[in-house]
């Protein structure tokens, strides 16, 4: 018999919790409401080449200020959660997308929104904060590029990604 998938979250450098993941946005609702942050471990694509899926983690923080276009957030879209990047916003409507995605858009309401990501910690352990001057910067060039991302993308992971 297969074993149900699971995560492993991080509370701390020295306690570890793995959880089905039908549980964990469940848990990291009510762990947000005690703890500052959560590190969370990342899986698929979607978010290449600002954040590697099974490579890096972000760290989530419970979020009760605005939220603003080029923000990463965990949130609830129709029948499943993503980590993406909001690229729209329309009062209490958000469109998010991934940053490694062609095409294609999820929506979600602000209600939906669990948490936002602020760093991403890279195997090594080092956090990389998401809202540098720089990376902002990079990540409106790369929404810029997506007429050509396919390519950019293909090259990404058949030679960086190969390497790492």
């Amino acid at each position: 018999m297969r074993e149900p998938p699971c995560c492993v979250i991080k509370q701390s450098l020295m306690e570890t919790i793995t959880i089905d993941n039908n549980q964990l946005i469940g848990e990291v609702k009510e762990l947000l409401k005690t703890i500052p942050s959560i590190i969370l471990p990342v899986k698929g694509i979607s978010m290449l080449p600002f954040i590697i899926g099974s490579k890096e983690s972000v760290e989530l923080v419970p979020w009760e200020k605005e939220f603003l276009t080029g923000d990463i957030v965990l949130a609830w879209t129709k029948d499943h959660y993503v980590i993406h990047r909001i690229i729209a916003i329309d009062g209490d409507d958000f469109t998010l997308m991934g940053d490694g995605n062609l095409a294609g858009t999820e929506s979600c309401k602000r209600k939906d929104i669990v948490a936002k990501a602020t760093y991403v910690i890279d195997k090594h352990g080092k956090k990389h904060y998401l809202y540098t001057p720089r990376r902002l910067w990079a990540s409106r060039q790369w929404n810029r590029l997506q007429p050509v991302r396919r390519w950019i993308l293909a090259i990404y992971k058949r030679t960086y990604l190969k390497m790492i």
